[in-house]
This record gives structure tokens, C-alpha cells and sequence, in this order.
């Protein structure tokens, strides 16, 4: 039965079938803290019953799944200290974990456009569907942020360099390079997801995806692999933008271009993130050290100045601070992984 009063997020169970819609078309369905309660709520309820076999979590309109999180409440924290984002972060990473553990299949719609908290509420899913619409990024470094909802565990176990080109360019792709990249699993044309969603109603996640899952058009990835794997090797943002620039592909060209218009300290962090991701026993744990993370760079001046630029003023000419790579202290980013201790 739907929950009028949750208008937010829609909830409903259809045969074995408990079905998630996040409801704010208008905003491409960004979160707000209400959404991620009430999708906790729902799964917790859900875990238990002996009638939901299967989740699906898709959302509503025909724009995408999840643009992310309520940037504007973010700039509005990082500009005047407050510490609502800190709480907003750690329920949201709590539901992250929660879909990746659940006991039970959970399909994710990855229709359209997923970022950022998208990302974190469908490709820690169980069967990952991505359509012809479907636009994937973490694309945090361009507003002074880090890739976190557990992006920087997905991105460190990415193939090859993969999630490092991912990470560093925040750019969006498609559904064969989403497939390729390890953040979704099928693709099943958009035309075709209601009849998916009816289907699993009464069979399980894997016969029913089976049923209407196809081939994506060829994305870049497939030709581009070799000239990620060589540039984005090593742990220098400096580095990997050189090897980048000098390479004769112009894809490599313009993936070096790219990444010199983020925020030197975001992207400073986010490599010793995916770097360190790798070598982290498992989900939770990258989802501790990114919560030090956000907690940090909260506090930084990337990131109120990056919102400001690209969503508040939206003059699309971020003033970082600092201004390159050269000038990012040491100190300032061993101190956004140092956890904190007791005094």
C-alpha cells in the first residue's frame, strides 16, 4: 500500500515485490534527510517479512534515479559552520551499508541520471539495471567534494584505472561503460523496466533481469582502456595530469583538461582516497574514513566556493583555494584522514 504522507518516497509491496519510488521528479529526486529515513525504515520493515522476497528502488519521471543530496543545504552548512550535513552524511552512509548487507536481492533502476547519492543508493544494490538513458558520475571534485556513499570503494575496485579516471574527471557515462567501470550489471531497455517491474512481482530477481536484459550500445571504455590504465597509474594527481596531456589520444587530451578545472585539494584527496579504499577490508570501512573526509572538507573553502560556482552563482568559475596542485599543503590533507582522538 502507498503512504500518501510519504510523498517523498513511495513504498508499496506487490506480490513478493516491495517497491521504493523517490518522488521528488522535479529536483531528478535528490535526497533529503526524510528520503534516506524513510528508505531505511522501509528496509528494516521489509528484512524481516516472510512476503518480500525482492526490493526494487527506482524513482520517479523520466529524468533520472538520483541527481544526489540536497547540495543547497550543504553550502548553507559549509558557509555558516552548521553541522547538519555531518548528520545527514552518516544516516545516508548507514543506508549505503544497509543495501549492500540486505538479505534479501535488491534491484536497483539506474535509469537516467544517477549521481553522487544516486550512485550510493543503487550500485551497492544486488542486481544493478542501467538503461539507453542512463547517465553514471561521481562527479564531487567539481564542487570541492570527494567521492563518498561508499564511491571510493566501488571506484578503488573498478578494473584497471577505471575508477581512478572516473574519480578524478567526474564525468558521467553510459550504460556499457557503467557496466565496464563495475557500477551496474545489465542492460535492459527503458521501454521495457515497467514490464520488468511487474515481473518481479512473482519471479526472482535473477529469471525475471534475465528475461528483458540485453546488449548496451559500445561505449568508450572499450577502446579507451589502455591509455587510462598507463596515465592514471601511481598516486600523483600532478603526474597523471602530465602523463594525460602528453598522450597523443585527444581522449586523454581532454580527460587532462578536465581534471585541471577541479578543485586541487578535492582532487588531491579523492586519489589518496580511491588509493587507500583499495587496501580497506571492506565497505564500512571506506564508508568511516569517507565520513572523516566529508566531515573535513566541510570545513575547507572548496567546497562552499564549488557550490557557489556551479549550482548557487552558477558562474561555472570556481575560485579554489588553493589555486593548484603545487600549492596543496601536506599537512592539510594528512589531517582529513588523521581520525580524530581523545584529547
Amino acid at each position: 500500500m502507498i503512504i500518501p504522507s510519504r510523498a517523498v518516497v513511495l513504498t508499496q509491496v506487490t506480490g513478493h515485490l516491495g517497491t521504493i519510488t523517490l518522488n521528488r521528479p522535479s529536483a531528478i529526486n535528490a535526497l533529503t534527510p526524510e528520503m534516506v529515513t524513510i528508505m531505511r525504515e522501509a528496509l528494516a520493515e521489509w528484512a524481516g517479512s516472510d512476503r518480500v522476497r525482492t526490493v526494487l528502488i527506482s524513482g520517479a519521471g523520466e529524468r533520472g534515479l538520483c541527481a544526489g543530496g540536497d547540495i543547497r543545504a550543504i553550502h548553507a552548512d559549509a558557509v555558516s559552520g552548521g553541522n547538519g550535513s555531518l548528520e545527514f552524511w552518516a544516516d545516508e552512509y548507514r543506508l549505503n551499508a544497509t543495501i549492500a548487507a540486505y538479505p534479501k536481492p535488491i534491484v536497483a533502476f539506474m535509469d537516467g541520471l544517477v549521481m553522487g547519492g544516486g550512485i550510493g543508493i543503487s550500485a551497492h544494490a544486488s542486481v544493478r539495471v542501467v538503461t539507453e538513458r542512463s547517465r553514471l558520475a561521481m562527479p564531487e571534485v567539481g564542487i570541492g567534494m570527494h567521492p563518498d556513499v561508499g564511491g571510493s570503494w566501488l571506484l578503488s575496485h573498478a578494473p584497471g584505472e577505471l575508477g581512478t579516471h572516473l574519480a578524478l574527471t567526474g564525468s558521467p557515462v553510459g550504460a556499457a561503460d557503467g557496466i565496464a567501470a563495475g557500477l551496474a550489471d545489465h542492460y535492459v531497455p527503458a521501454s521495457s523496466l515497467p514490464e520488468l517491474a511487474e515481473a518481479l512481482t512473482s519471479l526472482s530477481a535473477e529469471e525475471a533481469v534475465a528475461a528483458f536484459a540485453g546488449t548496451a550500445a559500445p561505449g568508450e571504455f572499450a577502446t579507451a582502456r589502455g591509455w587510462i590504465d598507463e596515465c592514471y597509474a601511481g598516486d600523483s594527481v600532478r603526474e597523471i595530469i602530465e602523463r594525460l596531456a602528453a598522450h597523443h589520444e585527444p581522449g586523454a587530451q581532454a580527460a587532462a583538461k578536465e581534471i585541471a578545472t577541479r578543485s586541487p585539494t578535492a582532487l588531491t584527496i579523492t586519489l589518496r582516497s580511491v588509493r587507500s579504499a583499495a587496501g580497506l577490508p571492506g565497505l564500512v570501512a571506506a564508508l568511516e574514513q569517507e565520513y572523516r573526509l566529508s566531515a573535513a572538507m566541510l570545513r575547507l573553502p572548496d567546497l562552499a566556493e564549488g557550490i557557489r560556482a556551479q549550482i548557487i552563482d552558477k558562474d561555472r568559475r570556481p575560485r579554489w583555494n588553493p589555486a593548484t596542485i603545487d600549492e596543496v599543503r601536506p599537512e592539510v590533507i594528512d589531517a582529513c584522514f588523521t581520525p580524530p582522538t581523545l584529547n
